[in-house]
């Protein structure tokens, strides 16, 4: 939809693999493409970085290990209901303690199973909302669910985010849940939201 080369990728994962591991992999994974993207016909001055849930996360993460490394920076971002923080009491961890398919104990024990000892959660890697300057992050379009205990972080790191002078896309789409967001085929919103992230990307090429 963003008439982009797509390159997916994956990451070691707890509880064998702890913090930061996959983040340290979603980092080499942004910086082979960087160096390999021509390869794929890509053009590398122009490489957005796109995650959904976790992979949100370290999406974010990627750019805030960029702007520490002085690494060229994404020319966008698209966070589909990333993790952002570490406080299970937000109104939407409240309202969707026993949602489907993502609740809140789950949330704990993916925390539980990936972090060395609760000391990693203060990482602004981890929990950007509580924790990272935002700073200089590129443009983001950031797309929330309304039924996930997820949403609330998500629209606090979109205030953090504009707080900061970056220019932010964010919406939560009504009626739907944590996952929604590949399901095109069969629920309308998903398609709102793949044609919001296809937007913010095309805006952050320059190609809008």
């Amino acid at each position: 939809a963003a008439n982009a080369v797509v390159v997916s990728t994956h990451y070691r994962q707890g509880p064998e693999h702890k913090f930061p591991a996959a983040h340290d992999d979603s980092f080499a994974a942004y910086q082979w493409v960087l160096a390999n993207g021509k390869s794929l016909k890509g053009d590398t001055s122009r490489v957005a970085v796109v995650g959904e849930s976790a992979g949100g996360n370290m999406a974010l993460a990627v750019a805030l290990i960029a702007r520490e490394k002085k690494v060229q920076m994404p020319a966008g971002l698209v966070l589909i209901y990333p993790v952002a923080g570490y406080d299970f009491e937000t109104a939407s961890y409240k309202e969707n303690a026993d949602a489907k398919p993502l609740n809140r104990e789950m949330m704990k024990w993916f925390f539980e199973k990936y972090l060395k000892s609760p000391e990693d959660a203060k990482n602004p890697l981890l929990t950007p909302v509580a924790n990272a300057d935002l700073k200089g992050m590129p443009p983001t379009t950031i797309i929330l669910a309304e039924i996930d205990p997820l949403r609330s972080e998500g629209e606090m790191l979109g205030t953090k985010l504009k707080a900061a002078g970056v220019t932010v896309d964010t919406n939560v789409h009504p009626g739907v849940t944590h996952e929604f967001f590949g399901m095109a085929a069969v629920v309308d919103e998903a398609k709102k939201a793949q044609a919001q992230a296809a937007a913010g990307l095309k805006r952050a090429f320059g190609k809008s």
